[in-house]
C-alpha cells in the first residue's frame, strides 16, 4: 500500500518554501538547535515524518534533521492540521508566540442551559416535603407537581436536602469562578471584561470558562497562521 503523504511530497515541499521562518522554527525546536539557523527547507515528507535541511552560520553544507510524526499520519488530509499543531508547539516552545489578549466578553448560548439544568437538579434531587406550600400555590397543587420527582427519588434512592444541593452547587461554581479569574489574569486585559467573565461563571458555570479558553485558542491559531 502506497504512502498517502509521500506521494504528494514534492508539492508539499514546494508549498513550504513560502514559510521559511516556520521551517526554521521546526529545526530549532524539534532539533533542539540553540545556534542561529540561517535557512531551512523541507526535502521530503511522508506519513511517518519529515526531513528538513538547514544551514548554520559559517557552515557551507546543509545538515539534515528528521522530525517524526507522533502519531503517524493516516491520510493526506491530516498533513496541514498536524503541521499547524507542530508549528504552534514550536513557536510557543521558542517563546515566539505572544500570549493572546481578549478585550471583549462573549456569552456562549450553551450557558443558557444552566438555569434549566439547575431547576432539573432541584426538581428531581431535592423536592420539597409533602404538604409544602409555595407563595400562593396550595399544598395539594405542589404535591401534584412534584409527584414525578418523588417517584424518581423512590425508584433511585437518590435525594438531597435543598440546602445541601445548593451548597454543593455554590462550592462548584465558586471554584469555577476562581479558575476563570486565573484565566482572565493571563488572557484578558480589561477589568470590566474580567468581572463579566467571573460573574457569569458564578451564575452559569462551565460553559463560560470553556468558551473563554476556546476564544484564546482561536486567537492562538490565528497568530500561528499569520507567522510565516
Amino acid at each position: 500500500m502506497s504512502d498517502p503523504v509521500a506521494s504528494n511530497s514534492s508539492s508539499l515541499c514546494k508549498s513550504m518554501k513560502n514559510s521559511p521562518n516556520t521551517l526554521i522554527a521546526y529545526v530549532k525546536y524539534f532539533g533542539s538547535i540553540e545556534d542561529n539557523v540561517v535557512s531551512a527547507e523541507m526535502s521530503s515528507i511522508d506519513s511517518k515524518g519529515m526531513t528538513l535541511l538547514y544551514k548554520l552560520p559559517g557552515v557551507h553544507s546543509s545538515q539534515s534533521l528528521w522530525v517524526p510524526f507522533d502519531p503517524r499520519l493516516s491520510k493526506y488530509d491530516e498533513v496541514k492540521p498536524r503541521l499547524l499543531t507542530m508549528k504552534e508547539k514550536a513557536l510557543e516552545g521558542l517563546g515566539m508566540l505572544t500570549t493572546p489578549q481578549l478585550t471583549t466578553f462573549r456569552f456562549p448560548t450553551k450557558a443558557l442551559m444552566t438555569p434549566i439544568i439547575f431547576l432539573a437538579y432541584f426538581y428531581f434531587l431535592a423536592p420539597p416535603p409533602p404538604g409544602t406550600t409555595f407563595f400562593s400555590i396550595p399544598a395539594a397543587t405542589m404535591d401534584t407537581i412534584f409527584i414525578p420527582s418523588r417517584m424518581f427519588g423512590s425508584f433511585t434512592g437518590i435525594g438531597f436536602a435543598a440546602r445541601t444541593l445548593a451548597t454543593f452547587l455554590t462550592v462548584v461554581h465558586t471554584a469555577e469562578g476562581l479558575y476563570t479569574l486565573s484565566l482572565c489574569r493571563r488572557y484578558v486585559k480589561s477589568a470590566v471584561v474580567t468581572a463579566a467573565y467571573v460573574g457569569c461563571t458564578l451564575l452559569f458555570g462551565v460553559h463560560i470558562w470553556k468558551d473563554l479558553k476556546a476564544r484564546v485558542q482561536e486567537k492562538r491559531v490565528e497568530a500561528v497562521a499569520k507567522f510565516e
